[in-house]
């Protein structure tokens, strides 16, 4: 048996590695995550209108500090860092370039607002992007066909499909001597929208409709996505690296760890 002296030292020094590949998984968990998010935004690369995810992440203190064990500053064993992790995921608003497609059913909000569609089960929805279609019926429906772009009175718009129609300043749809504006609203604040699948979002809080003077849509332009392919590879580049570091970490101390278990062991 090792002396007492001894065994409380490599004992020590054991719990030390432990607490080590601790951190070191929790570095790999959240550059994991961090990775996803960044994949999720470059496929979404030319999706028209699409608004990127940005992960936040931040130190976090020892297990001790987080039960109320101890306190940050008690210059104790416990006054250590506990890693990092994720605390909130953002959606990054800034509005897009606009492409021009030619497409008479492509729209582009030029400014603030969203789009406002309706799904099969009645909900409504905001979206920024105006890759709609006109089906047999005359519904102008998003590109997926599943939602009902809806008017500024929050009823569908109808349309006839048999009979020439134009976009007008304003976006108003002008047709056989009729005009119907189209449903743009903008939420009390950006932070209340809530991603919810189909390039939508869910608002948690009142919307509004945009004023008349600011009703800016554009025909035959597209907003293009929020994410940059550049940025967007750089930080997959870099997060890939320190994912890599994390795990090497932790096999690294893995075999200290055993070498230190069999010295034990031999002792």
């Amino acid at each position: 048996m090792v002396a007492d002296g001894r065994g409380a030292y490599l004992l020590s020094l054991a719990a030390t590695m432990s607490y080590g590949m601790y951190l070191s998984a929790e570095g790999a968990k959240v550059q994991s995550q961090r990775l996803e998010f960044i994949a999720n935004n470059l496929a979404n690369l030319e999706t028209p209108g699409f608004k990127r995810d940005v992960p936040t992440f931040q130190a976090r203190f020892a297990e001790a500090i987080q039960q109320g064990q101890d306190y940050p500053g008690s210059s104790s064993q416990n006054d250590v860092g506990g890693g990092v992790k994720l605390i909130e995921v953002q959606t990054d608003f800034s509005g897009g370039t606009l492409r021009s497609t030619g497409i008479d059913t492509d729209f582009a909000v030029n400014g603030e607002g969203f789009f406002e569609v309706l799904t099969p089960s009645g909900e409504k929805l905001l979206t920024r992007a105006g890759d709609f279609n006109i089906d047999a019926q005359g519904r102008l429906l998003t590109q997926t066909g599943r939602y009902e772009v809806l008017d500024d009175g929050g009823a569908p718009i109808q349309l006839d499909p048999e009979q020439p129609w134009e976009l007008r300043p304003g976006g108003l749809i002008n047709q056989d001597s009729s005009q119907t504006a189209i449903g743009l609203l903008m939420p009390a604040s950006l932070g209340d929208l809530v991603k919810v699948g189909n390039n939508t979002f869910r608002p948690l809080g009142n919307v509004t409709p945009v004023p008349d003077e600011q009703r800016d849509v554009r025909q035959g332009f597209l907003e293009q996505s929020g994410v940059s392919s550049t940025t967007s590879m750089m930080a997959m580049i870099e997060t890939s690296r320190a994912f890599e570091a994390n795990t090497k970490l932790i096999q690294h101390q893995d075999e200290l760890m055993s070498q230190l278990l069999g010295r034990v062991l031999r002792s």
